[in-house]
């Protein structure tokens, strides 16, 4: 089984994946090796939902309000 490489992840598919190595190393019915790899693999994941959540709060600050505080659109978000 091929690893997806996880820049090309959405914020779900990372969590997922996170969660399931979480869960294989709270276990510890791993070797040290593959442990090693989880690891590894569980800080890619970790830095990847924290980049995807980093962009939607900055589509969220963009989007602006009318007078009556109703959203009108948003606003580019210089590097998105």
């Amino acid at each position: 089984m091929s690893e997806k490489d996880v820049t090309e992840m959405s914020f779900e598919e990372a969590m997922a994946e996170l969660e399931a190595v979480v869960g294989q190393l709270e276990r510890g019915d791993v070797a040290l090796e593959q442990s090693i790899a989880l690891y590894e693999r569980g800080a890619k994941l970790k830095a990847r939902c924290e980049v995807k959540l980093k962009e939607a709060e900055e589509k969220v600050a963009a989007i602006t309000l009318d007078a009556d505080g109703s959203p009108t659109g948003s606003k580019p978000v210089e590097g998105l």
